[in-house]
């Protein structure tokens, strides 16, 4: 899974003692998508939904 600078840039403000998981987390969400790239739009996307557990 590619990730676009801008996207890497916003997992980057994530704690990085979190950051693995929410990395999967969202590449799980992009493959179930059907995307091969996250970018910065999907990346708020997906965060969004972690909002909603």
């Amino acid at each position: 899974m590619t990730w676009t600078p801008e996207a890497e840039a916003r997992l980057k403000e994530i704690p990085f003692f979190v950051r693995p998981a929410v990395r999967r987390r969202i590449e799980s969400l992009a493959r179930e998508a059907g995307l091969g790239t996250v970018d910065e739009a999907f990346y708020e996307q997906a965060k969004a939904r972690f909002g909603e557990k």
